[in-house]
């Protein structure tokens, strides 16, 4: 009977236990927020700007309306008080758009309308249970306005980050009220924007073990660093891009940072040198300080070291044997520094490696260690920019958990070994500008994560078959210039992978216009100049490229009339199709249009329709080459809407009459070639408007007249000016002699008489020995996703005969006066 009634007991005990656990679970599952709180929350919200409407769940619709669901608003489980507001715009990582620029912009663009603005409201102190607050990367929040001191008054946070916000002005010295911190960030988006006086309110955040300052003024803060190594729990330290007091040198050898573990000083402008007598650290960055010298053997101290960054600094010496005795190391980067001599084969101790980056150093030489094979658990490793020589092993397919290698602008030789094929899980690949021969795709196609892959001006050659490719189901990115490779694929091939950047220059991909191409429905880049296509365009292949920013196919057999393939205006931004065989009317354009090349054609008729179309909206057009087609007429009176024009070239067609008076709204101009036509008339007054001028070339014209005084007068950017074979008479004006920048100065085959100038010899650019600057002459066109460059082209009279000069123009000075009726010389 006893066990009996204890049975029942126990079951009615077991009974009130579940039934309590139940009933807690399901509170802890939904709690219900407190009515005050929740008209705080709608208080605070009405204050805010939400262009996005990312608060649409705040709201007060029904009497019932729990803020505890609220987007971004955390209960405590029993209390039901609001005790966390995750309220943080996360920002895009543009590793996950590394082959995709143009959907990183539209996803950049999206982030930035998700910020929140407006200010934040008095009334969040009323939530007196709020330990969580997080507002970061919202850029508009607070903007212009200082961080707001009621905060010092919340003295239940543990964790408040207002990093990326647009607070500006002093940090509230309130701020050291809140006891309870453990995590503070008030990083500013841009720099020198917060400042503080001084940081005596810090030693009051006794629990703080996250503090980031970043991009702070804290110049008046002489005490910085006595306030910062007394707070006892302080784990993780930033102060990047902060304006420290001077003068440096007064720095302690050590401090007793008791418990850092990291800490971040890049972009302070000097080398904490108290740093090595932190021997906890596990994470040290010091990026971009202009530090010079050796690497300092000091580093050898930090034995516990994760992460050590010391990229973009001025380190001249070799790698240190010491550097390669932190053997807990999982990230390492020395890029971008002087670091020279070869990689020691005591790399290999460094086994816990992750990521190496040793990258753009330019003197590291010498093979690549063999020790490499034991960095077994690297996921990136980049080389690029060395000088390293030698071949490749075949150990490179040890490195199974590989997700990035690049080897780019070495002079690495030889084959690739077959080995490659076992890098499974590798998705970059960059093997560019190096020496390597063979046929590549022997060693990679069995490479199905590979997303980019760039092999781009080695000397490879061969046949590339459909089986060679038909593993690339994940490639987004291929660029593989190469003058031998042949690309040999049935007439319905349909590749597995849908590329956004395809750059095939030089392969033999025609006589057939390919396409396999019209499968391509992601393309932003698209360059297939230089491929033996002997065939018209297709009239798919425009409406193929819905999201294309950039088309190059220059310098193949392309013909027929490229009207015909085009059902609307022409509107990807970057266009190259020169040095093809096109023919009839010039293309209509859009208003996107940024740089068009359709030189070296054989475009006939004039220019009316294609420049004097209705325009809703000013153009964009910043390049225009027409030259060495068949173009004929006076030249269109249509320049209105054409004054983003950088660069007009016309040079080489059948143009007659004089330059209409319209292209002195041309204000962006930098270079203007009609040489080679038939214009007649003066020399064109209404240049006097294009100030910004750095090349005229109207040489091989019929203009007469005199050389009017408005060069010398309006033109003092000119390095290039040439009149060449024309018919100008009468004498040369003196205030040629202002023009201190010509380089460049070419009047020969003309009528033009009397003496030469004695002022001649001011013309400093003519006369400067050992020039210092560019090769190229850059005019300054500002064209997103093109690869081409923007230097100037001419072509000029030496030794008796033309030659088009451009990759060293920069270089070349030149006086041609001859062939007219001057006397005099010029001296120096």
């Amino acid at each position: 009977m006893d066990c009996v009634r204890m049975k029942s007991s126990f079951f009615i005990v077991c009974l009130f236990i579940f039934a309590f656990a139940f009933a807690f679970g399901v509170c802890r599952e939904t709690p219900v927020c407190i009515p005050s709180e929740r008209e705080t929350l709608l208080k605070f919200k009405h204050h805010l700007s939400d262009p996005s409407n990312r608060l649409s769940s705040w709201n007060n619709a029904s009497v019932d309306s729990n803020c505890c669901q609220w987007a971004g608003v955390v209960c405590n489980n029993v209390t039901a008080h609001v005790v966390e507001l995750h309220l943080n715009t996360t920002k895009p990582d543009p590793v996950d758009y590394r082959f995709d620029d143009e959907g990183y912009g539209k996803t950049l663009e999206a982030y930035e309308r998700s910020w929140l603005g407006g200010e934040i409201s008095p009334c969040l102190a009323d939530l007196k249970h709020l330990n969580y607050l997080d507002l970061s990367h919202n850029d508009d929040l607070g903007e212009g306005k200082s961080i707001p001191s009621f905060l010092g008054a919340m003295t239940s946070l543990t964790h408040l980050d207002l990093s990326h916000t647009g607070f500006y002005g002093k940090i509230p010295s309130q701020i050291g009220n809140l006891s309870n911190l453990v995590y503070l960030s008030l990083r500013s988006p841009n720099y020198d924007t917060l400042f503080v006086e001084n940081v005596d309110w810090l030693s009051r955040l006794s629990k703080l073990e996250y503090l980031d300052l970043g991009c702070a003024n804290l110049s008046k803060a002489f005490n910085w660093l006595h306030t910062l190594q007394a707070l006892p729990s302080l784990t993780n330290l930033s102060l990047s891009a902060c304006i420290l007091p001077l003068p440096h040198h007064s720095q302690p050898s050590t401090l007793n940072f008791s418990s850092l573990l990291s800490l971040d000083m890049s972009y302070v402008n000097f080398f904490p040198k108290w740093m090595f007598g932190l021997t906890k650290l596990v994470s040290l960055k010091l990026s971009d300080n202009f530090i010079a010298g050796p690497l300092p053997d000091g580093i050898q101290n930090l034995t516990l070291l994760q992460t050590l960054d010391l990229s973009s600094n001025s380190f001249s010496s070799s790698i240190p044997d010491s550097l390669y005795s932190l053997r807990h190391l999982k990230f390492l980067s020395l890029c971008r520094n002087n670091l020279n001599g070869s990689i020691s084969n005591a790399l290999g101790n460094l086994t816990s490696l992750i990521e190496l980056d040793l990258s753009l150093n330019f003197q590291l030489e010498g093979t690549i260690p063999t020790s490499l094979k034991s960095l077994t658990s690297l996921v990136q490793l980049d080389l690029s920019m060395n000088r390293l020589s030698g071949n490749l092993t075949n150990q490179i397919g040890d490195f199974e958990k590989l997700v990035k290698l690049d080897f780019s602008f070495n002079s690495i030789s030889g084959t690739l070994p077959i080995s490659f094929g076992k890098l499974s899980s590798l998705e970059y690949l960059d093997l560019s500008t190096n020496h390597l021969i063979g046929n590549p795709f022997e060693s990679l196609k069995s490479l199905c994560k590979l997303s980019y892959l760039d092999i781009n001006d080695n000397h490879f050659q061969g046949v590339v078959k459909e089986d060679d490719l038909a593993n690339f189901t994940n490639m987004k990115v291929f660029s593989g210039k190469g003058d031998n490779v042949t690309l040999r694929m049935g007439s319905n091939w349909c590749p597995r992978f849908q590329l956004t950047s395809l750059d095939m220059r030089s392969w033999k991909l025609g006589p057939k216009f390919p396409s396999w191409i019209q499968s391509q429905k992601n393309l932003t880049f698209l360059d297939i100049s230089n491929t033996w296509i002997l065939d018209s365009i297709p009239t798919w292949f425009w409406e193929t490229l819905p999201h294309a920013s950039y088309v190059n196919l220059s310098h193949n057999h392309i013909n027929g009339k490229l009207m015909t393939t085009l059902r609307n205006s022409l509107s990807i931004k970057v266009v190259d199709l020169s040095s093809n065989h096109l023919c009839d009317k010039l293309p209509h354009l859009s208003n996107d249009v940024n740089w068009l090349d359709i030189s070296s054609n054989s475009f006939s008729e004039t220019m009316d329709d294609f420049l004097c179309q209705k325009q809703d909206k000013l153009m964009q057009l910043q390049f225009l080459n027409l030259a060495s087609n068949k173009l004929s007429g006076n030249i269109p009176d249509c320049w209105i809407n054409w004054n983003k024009l950088v660069v007009l070239n016309l040079q080489s067609n059948n143009f007659i009459g004089n330059l209409p008076l319209s292209t002195g709204n041309l204000s962006s101009l930098r270079s203007l070639n009609i040489r080679n036509n038939s214009l007649s008339g003066i020399f064109p007054t209404t240049l006097r408007k294009n100030n910004q001028l750095i090349s005229l070339d109207l040489g091989e014209n019929n203009l007469s007249g005199t050389i009017p005084s408005l060069i010398g007068e309006s033109l003092l950017n000119l390095r290039i000016l040439r009149l060449r074979s024309n018919s100008f008479s009468g004498h040369l004006p003196n205030e040629i002699c202002d023009m201190t920048s010509l380089q460049d100065l070419d009047f020969a085959h003309n009528s033009l008489s009397g003496n030469i100038p004695s002022c001649f010899s001011h013309l400093n650019a003519m006369f400067e020995k050992n020039k210092s600057g560019d090769l190229l002459i850059y005019v300054g066109v500002d064209v997103q996703y093109s690869e081409e460059d923007t230097g100037i082209s001419v072509f000029l009279w030496t030794k008796g005969r033309d030659a088009e000069y451009k990759s060293i123009l920069g270089l070349v000075t030149n006086v041609d006066l001859s062939n007219n009726n001057l006397s005099g010389t010029i001296s120096r």
